[in-house]
């Protein structure tokens, strides 16, 4: 008598990896459409959480030598007390140049010297380059710059200290049209075939 509830509940251990195996079969895993990636740079100084550093995939894939370039990104403080921006700096490029639509003047622009005065509001978030927040440009890249390479950008708060983050260059949010394919038979291969 024992033995036949035994038996099933034997079977049913055996056939459960094979069943359950077959419920995914032929459907897309959720983190099949995730990127990693896409959420660029995360750094945490303090209290506060940078996310979502990055530079925007640039027109041909490439920032020139001496270029500009928009950094994005969000700058997160979960305390009851303000915080401030004050510099944007790296060895990679120049000088900032911020535009600021919350200002009174409309215009706040900041250099290398360290002179941004960029509010991190209390329980809230200072965000860079989403069209509502300032937009920080990065001016006078020292050099060329493409898709998964990064430059060093070091952010300065009045509170929570410095913290120096690999900002990445992002990657095309569109296909894009691709160029010619390489051949690889070339000239001399097809004259080889047509004379031997």
């Amino acid at each position: 008598m024992i033995r036949a509830p035994r038996a099933a509940a034997m079977g049913v251990l055996l056939l459960s990896p094979i069943a359950l195996g077959a419920c995914s079969a032929g459907q897309v895993a959720q983190t099949a459409t995730q990127d990693r990636d896409k959420i660029g740079a995360l750094a945490n100084v303090g209290d506060l959480a940078l996310r979502a550093l990055e530079l925007p995939y640039p027109t041909g894939g490439v920032y020139p030598s001496g270029g500009d370039a928009r950094l994005l990104g969000a700058v997160a403080n979960p305390t009851p007390t303000e915080d401030t921006l004050v510099s944007i700096e790296g060895e990679d490029f120049e000088d900032v140049e911020v535009v600021d639509p919350s200002a009174a003047d409309a215009v706040a622009a900041g250099g290398g010297s360290g002179s941004l005065d960029l509010a991190v509001p209390a329980g809230g978030t200072l965000y860079m380059g989403n069209g509502d927040g300032p937009s920080v440009t990065l001016v006078g890249l020292a050099e060329e710059i493409g898709v998964g390479q990064y430059v060093d950008v070091t952010f300065t708060f009045e509170e929570a200290g410095e913290i120096t983050v690999a900002v990445p260059v992002g990657y095309a949010t569109r296909d894009l049209p691709r160029g010619e394919p390489f051949d690889f038979h070339g000239p001399e291969d097809e004259e080889d075939q047509a004379g031997g």
